[in-house]
């Protein structure tokens, strides 16, 4: 009858490695003291000794190492991997298939980690079910509320002074200043000065309150109306001075009920992460050599409270001022006459360095991206002071370092689908890192890592791989 391996429990497998190192240990020892002994015979008793010494320890060495390989290789890694899906299954809400190779020496744990997945999926999905009908309920009902308010080009301001909710007038409004952004303090966009003494006087009298205000530019003058509600911020109704807006049916907005309380947007490093506003962009470029290709397109989505923001991206092409490669072409897909006519990479930098303001960068490989904005950092007249964190280095600090940390492997691992027609675009890699992202956040979490600090922390153990990715 043929011995199956596999059939053996896991204590008993991990006695059986170290039975193989004493008995090896001892078989070892035992053929140096032969050797010695020999050698003592012809050379002297001191020799001998120390020739078996010698073997002895260089054997035990070797012995050591080979049996820590097996161990690592068909123990270690695979307990590794099981505990990161679990990881995944649990705060990611991805359900992972388990490798049966990968685990067959494990004995009953990958079919307990199976089992304990399909239960963690049942439960996931009756629990999903009744979270997003409360929250649909709970927005639902909010937006049915501000709607009754709503008159036009419309800016709903948190207690903190920072936008919590616009629509697609103000969206349009705002553009003509700054991108717009969730969270941002209204001061990005107006006088101030001017904003500050409305505000107080609103306060003061608690009634809404009429003023004209300049944006920060000083091109465009508005008309804003500034009414309190609750939780201490106001709504802003925008009216550019000379200009009527037209009422329209369908007015999309952009919104997070969650702003409305304000949030304390000072010492990034200490607070948790479900705090923090991400951005999450990728670069499509001439060639691989920062310091002499140039930046094609640029692409970027906001996450703020654990949530990619809808309606909030950049998706910029850039005029590099030279031919494009064929070569590049063949991966990216943008040509010199898309990009002709384009703005170039001052213009766009700008942009994307505005829809930056307040945040923290992600992107996958940032070591890369960045090099090229910094190298026009000078002619931007812009500094890139934004606390950065790698996906790649997530991957590791998630997965194990062992692992494969490419997008593609990462999207694979978090059951992120990338649409072959947007692979090697912009936006389509941005919007998939900011999806494995935000099934990332959770799980740094569960592992203890709350603050921005405590990740770097982490991620810094694992600065190797980026260099030799570069």
């Amino acid at each position: 009858m043929r011995f199956d391996v596999t059939t053996l429990s896991l204590r008993f497998r991990i006695f059986l490695f170290f039975a193989l190192l004493a008995c090896g240990g001892v078989v070892l020892v035992l053929g140096a003291l032969w050797v010695g002994h020999s050698r003592a015979l012809d050379s002297g008793l001191l020799n001998g000794f120390l020739t078996a010494a010698i073997l002895s320890a260089f054997g035990l060495m070797a012995l050591s190492t080979g049996i820590w390989l097996l161990f690592d290789e068909n123990i270690g890694k695979p307990i590794e991997a099981l505990a990161a899906q679990l990881r995944v299954r649990a705060h990611a809400g991805v359900s992972p298939e388990i490798d049966p190779a990968m685990a067959r020496y494990l004995g009953d744990l990958a079919p307990a980690v199976r089992a304990l997945g399909k239960t963690l999926d049942d439960s996931q999905t009756s629990s999903a079910q009744d979270r997003d009908a409360e929250f649909l309920n709970k927005d639902r009902d909010n937006l049915v509320a501000l709607l009754s308010e709503i008159p036009a080009a419309i800016v709903l301001v948190n207690a903190s002074g920072a936008i919590a909710l616009y629509d697609g007038q103000a969206a349009e409004i705002l553009a003509q200043i700054r991108v717009p952004r969730l969270n941002a303090p209204l001061s990005d966009y107006l006088d101030p000065s001017a904003l500050a003494q409305a505000e107080q006087k609103m306060r003061r009298t608690g009634t809404t309150v009429t003023v004209s205000l300049a944006d920060i530019h000083g091109q465009t003058r508005l008309e804003a109306r500034l009414a309190p509600s609750r939780g201490g911020g106001y709504v802003a109704v925008l009216t550019p001075q000379g200009m009527a807006l037209a009422p329209g049916d369908a007015r999309p907005l952009v919104f997070d009920f969650d702003l409305r309380a304000g949030s304390d947007n000072s010492g990034s490093g200490r607070q948790t992460l479900s705090a923090l506003t991400f951005v999450v962009f990728d670069t499509e470029t001439t060639g691989l050599l920062p310091h002499k290709d140039d930046i094609v397109q640029i692409g970027a989505v906001r996450v703020l409270n654990g949530r990619i923001i809808e309606g909030e991206e950049l998706d910029c092409l850039v005029d590099p001022g030279r031919p494009i490669p064929p070569s590049s072409t063949k991966v990216h897909g943008v040509t010199d006459a898309m990009v002709a006519g384009q703005p170039d990479i001052l213009t766009v930098g700008r942009q994307f360095h505005d829809f930056t303001r307040g945040a923290v960068i992600v992107a996958h490989n940032a070591p890369f991206d960045m090099a090229f904005l910094h190298r026009h950092s000078r002619k931007l007249g812009v500094t890139w002071d934004n606390p950065i964190l790698d996906t790649v280095l997530l991957s590791a600090v998630l997965f194990g370092a062992s692992q494969t940390h490419t997008l593609d492997a990462l999207c694979t691992r978090l059951d992120v689908e990338i649409p072959k027609v947007l692979r090697h675009t912009a936006l389509g890699d941005a919007r998939a890192t900011a999806e494995a992202f935000v099934r990332m956040l959770p799980m740094l979490e569960a592992r203890g890592f709350t603050t921005l600090d405590a990740v770097l922390e982490q991620t810094r153990k694992h600065g190797r791989l980026l260099e030799d990715m570069n």
